[in-house]
Parts: structure tokens; sequence; C-alpha cells
């Protein structure tokens, strides 16, 4: 690092990991400028020893942290997912090696990133995967119960809310079977699940809350199968990146929701969808559509009539997907025009006033 001069240095990758890290910069024509190992606890210190230039990191866990502190210090940071890193890793898997990979990534003129997010943005992800942990983990022990009753002869329907309303009957019941030792832990389990939905509804008041008090949330909550929790996690993920997308239809493709292509020799072949992206952005989006397609036969609305016709052409799980798709490039011209939708005329209205 000596013999160079820190003007020298142009881009500068880095390999993050909890206690190390590793660093590599090149200059402007490319040729290394340094390529070492450092402490976590040193990385901000070195950084802002080095002139404003490029940074960039894998999209992986705290790096939107370090991206935040490093465009304090004054650099340009961006942030490469990982599939669009490891084609340029020459070698074996090393920190040296992913790191200068993501230095030559991040110098391609055509390299596409990923936004990064603010601390609100981080809080309000939090909550959602708060909450989806609470729901996989209500919706198991749900499973578990009813698993463990139908061994005892005891069958209960499907569903949340009919295991709760039978749970209560089966434990009053002293006629039914069950021992006083299993009785006594099933009516543990039953208290465990009063605590998840308690947690489940805890969350769900925080994410209205938000969706209330965001002037994006309520543009987005204007178009239909987009709801708070849908809205606050489109904020959550793209907060101010909806400008990173040409077209509705980018951010559709980024979420996984257009056909993946397997063409060659000039002959398009078009396979189910890329499933790229945000799996919970792209399942909640789906969850949306599928509820609007329980009542458009009921409506006139443009948007009803549209997804009634595909409704009548199309596979009911293939309409639904391509209602999501829809829904995606609505909210990005929502967010990128600032105007309301509406859903009779299926277009966009005046700009919501300030």
């Amino acid at each position: 690092m000596s013999q160079f001069s820190k003007e020298a240095v142009c881009t500068i990758g880095i390999d993050l990991a909890k206690n190390s890290v590793h660093v590599f910069g090149v200059d402007a024509q490319g040729e290394t400028v340094f390529s070492r190992k450092l402490a976590r606890g040193a990385l901000t210190a070195f950084i802002a020893q080095q002139p404003p230039c490029r940074i960039a990191m894998e999209a992986c866990g705290s790096a939107h942290h370090w991206a935040r502190t490093f465009q304090s210090l004054g650099h340009d940071v961006v942030l490469i997912a990982p599939q669009f890193v490891k084609p340029f890793v020459k070698n074996n898997k090393t920190d040296a090696a992913d790191a200068e990979a993501i230095c030559e990534a991040a110098r391609r003129p055509r390299q596409r990133f990923v936004p990064i997010k603010s601390v609100e943005q981080q809080d309000i992800q939090a909550i959602h995967r708060m909450r989806s942990q609470v729901i996989e983990r209500r919706t198991a022990l749900i499973n578990q119960v009813r698993g463990l009753l139908a061994e005892y002869g005891l069958i209960i329907p499907r569903g949340r809310t009919v295991v709760m309303r039978r749970l209560p009957e089966i434990l009053e019941d002293a006629d039914n079977g069950l021992s006083e030792r299993f009785r006594a832990e099933l009516h543990g389990l039953l208290e465990e699940l009063r605590h998840l939905d308690e947690r489940a509804a805890h969350y769900d008041t925080q994410i209205k809350t938000v969706a209330d008090t965001s002037a994006s949330a309520q543009l987005l909550m204007t178009i239909p199968g987009i709801g708070p929790l849908v809205a606050t996690a489109l904020i959550a993920t793209l907060g101010d990146g909806w400008g990173l997308f040409a077209n509705g239809r980018a951010l559709a493709a980024w979420l996984g929701l257009v056909p993946r292509q397997h063409s060659t020799g000039g002959k398009p072949r078009l396979l189910g969808i890329s499933k790229r992206g945000d799996v919970y952005l792209r399942q909640l989006l789906i969850h949306g559509a599928r509820a609007m397609m329980h009542w458009v036969d009921k409506k006139e609305d443009a948007v009803s009539r549209w997804a009634h016709d595909i409704k009548q052409r199309r596979h009911t799980n293939v309409a639904i997907v391509a209602m999501a798709n829809k829904l995606a490039r609505i909210a990005w011209a929502v967010m990128n025009t600032g105007k309301t939708f509406d859903p009779a005329r299926g277009a966009l209205t005046k700009p919501v006033a300030a």
C-alpha cells in the first residue's frame, strides 16, 4: 500500500464477514492498489482514510448498515446480489477472491444493484420478518395439535379459527377419553397458541400504524389487492428505489413474477415464473391477487373485468400470478408518478395533494 497513492484508488470491493473482512482496491485502469484482510472493527477507520470512490459489497447480512456508514463518509456505495458476483470469481472460493470478484462486478457498465435500505426500512422489514416467524410457528403448532388429537380419535377440521374454538371445548369435555396428563399438556399448547395470536395481532397493529402514517403506503393502498401488509413490505424492500426499474415489467421481473426463458436457435420457450427476488414480497403479492380473484365475478370495474377475462381463459393459479404481476406494474406506475389508482377506470388519477 505504501508504494501507491491514496488517490489511485477508484473502486473498492469488500467481502464482509462476522469477525473479519477483506478489502480489494483498484485504480481507474483496473490495476490492483491493495488487497488486505482487516478486523471488522478496523473497517470504518480504513475506509475513512480513502479518497471518495465507489465501494461495492454483496447484498448480505449487515451490508445495508455498512453502506449507510460508508455513504456518510462521502463514498458512492453499491450493493450487488450474490448471483451477479459469482461469475467473476476466478479461482477457488477465498475471501480475497470474493473481494476481487465484487470489485470486478461493480465495474461492469450494465451491472444491476440492490437498493440501499434506510434504518426506517429495516425497521419495517424487521417487523415483517418477526410477524412471518410468528405465523409460521402458529401454523406449525396448530398442525401439531390437530395431529396429536387425531391419534386419540378427535378430528378437528382445518383452520386456525376452528382449532381455537374446538380446543377449549375438547379440554372441558371430561368424557372424550383424554388422560389428565395429556389434557394438561394440551392446555399448555392452547396457552402458547393464544400467546402467538397476541404477538401476531401486535405486529399487525405496528404494520397498520406504519401504513397509516406513510404517504407512500397510502398511495399504494389505492390499488386493489394491496393493503397495509403488502404496501409496507414494498416500502421496506424498495424505499426510494422505484426509479431503478425502467418500467413496471422490470419490477415484476425483479420480483420473479415473469416466465423463465429457455430459448435457443431463435425458438422462444417460456416456462413457469422465474421466482427470483424477494420470496416473501412475491408471496404477499400473490396472496393479495388471490383475495381479489374471489370477488372479480361480482364487480364491474376495469381491473375486475380484466381479471375475470383471464380467469376464464387460463388456470386459476396462472390467473392469480398474472394478477400479481399486474399489481406490481401498477405499483411501479403509482410510485413513479405520485398519482393514485382508479380501479373503475383501470388508470391513474390526479396527483395526491401535498
